[in-house]
């Protein structure tokens, strides 16, 4: 099978199955997205909807969070991942937003990337979540998919980036995020991948070493019996 038949049976068949997807995080705005992505580093987005609510309901707008405490913000976060660390994080960006961006979340990577606490990964769900640009976010789920199915080979979420945006046209860029996403998160987990449940296995590379593995194996058990 060659990489290109991969992606495109990959793709195939995620457009047909999901062809309309977006993020899981809930959001009123562009700030309220940033904020809400921020959150789920190393967290569930279960999670972050369950506190964003409250949260944004006591500070809607950037204005608002700068003039918050990090105490005012932990009583409303202290559940997510490394709370202390996003409420400094969110009170800063918030700031930068207000003194440098006028109010508005920036609209590039360089600029959003400026942003305390964030990186590429949440700069390129901005983007093409609420921009509409042609990105790639590169997160665990995207990585691990990415590696063990055989789109994207690399040891770094730059590479598998770089990898993916090479293959994939930029019309589907974002919607592949999403797509790529939510396979990792439901079917193809870390610890035990459904492969019986999976659409895409037929073009899964990690599936098709682990059967000749397996099939190497039987045949050798059968060699030791004659």
């Amino acid at each position: 099978m060659t990489l290109k038949e991969r992606y495109d049976g990959v793709l195939g068949y995620f457009e047909a199955a999901m062809p309309q997807v977006s993020t899981e995080l809930s959001y009123g705005s562009e700030f309220q997205l940033l904020v809400a992505v921020v959150l789920s580093a190393q967290c569930t987005d279960r999670r972050v909807n369950q506190v964003t609510p409250a949260l944004f309901a006591a500070y809607p707008t950037a204005a608002a969070m700068m003039r918050a405490s990090e105490e005012d913000l932990l009583r409303y976060m202290g559940s997510v991942s490394y709370p202390n660390s996003k409420a400094r994080h969110l009170r800063e960006l918030s700031a930068m937003i207000m003194e440098e961006f006028g109010g508005e979340v920036p609209r590039t990577m360089e600029e959003l990337t400026r942003l305390p606490g964030v990186g590429r990964k949440t700069a390129n769900v901005m983007l093409a979540v609420a921009f509409g640009e042609s990105a790639i976010a590169v997160d665990t789920h995207v990585f691990r998919v990415s590696n063990r199915v055989g789109l994207a080979r690399g040891r770094t979420p730059l590479e598998v980036e770089t990898a993916l945006t090479k293959h994939i046209p930029p019309e589907k860029r974002a919607d592949a995020h999403h797509w790529i996403l939510l396979h990792g998160r439901y079917v193809c987990k870390a610890q035990r991948p459904d492969c019986l449940n999976c659409g895409i296995s037929e073009w899964c590379k990690w599936k098709q070493t682990t059967e000749r593995t397996a099939n190497k194996k039987r045949e050798r058990k059968q060699s030791t019996k004659k």
